[in-house]
């Protein structure tokens, strides 16, 4: 038999891990605009699971991530996996249409012309950083730096197993 205190302590840790899974916060409904020119805002992206990657043609951790960040779109997309990239503002957008035609980026890339998108996103200013959102738009996860790709792909079934 386990001694109170630490009893109470187990129940106060399970406690904290249900509540934290139903406290995950809404993503910031930003508006974005893609290098086709449309824009569109997070919420029309509800229903599937989403991941929002803030990168740079500058950044060599963000161009060593993206084909790892192609493939997992080109693995799960068809199940109901979006991705967003999303240009830094500094980012001049000459060499962000460059680098996405030349590295055939299959996916959503988006100008922050304006940082708006990045202060929505808690003042996003390293990158990369990246949101994982679940199909109610909650954020699930965080990632600074390049993600661990074996977890977030396991992350990701559990996501687009989920029915909601």
């Amino acid at each position: 038999m386990l001694p109170k205190a630490i009893t109470r302590f187990i129940a106060a840790l399970l406690f904290l891990a249900l509540l934290d899974g139903c406290s995950a916060p809404a993503a910031p409904d930003v508006s974005f605009t893609t290098l086709d020119g449309q824009t569109t805002r997070l919420s029309a992206l509800r229903g599937k699971v989403v991941l929002v990657n803030f990168w740079a043609t500058t950044c060599t951790t963000c161009v060593g991530e993206m084909p790892k960040l192609v493939d997992t779109y080109r693995r799960f997309a068809p199940r109901g996996f979006e991705t967003v990239a999303i240009a830094m503002s500094y980012d001049p957008p000459e060499y962000v249409r460059n680098y996405t035609a030349k590295a055939g980026l299959p996916f959503k890339v988006a100008l922050d012309a304006r940082g708006e998108a990045a202060r929505g996103f808690e003042e996003v200013r390293l990158t990369p950083t990246t949101f994982l959102l679940d199909k109610q738009g909650r954020v699930v996860q965080k990632y600074l730096g390049e993600p661990d790709f074996p977890k977030l792909h396991a992350l990701l079934e559990k996501l687009l197993a989920d029915p909601a």
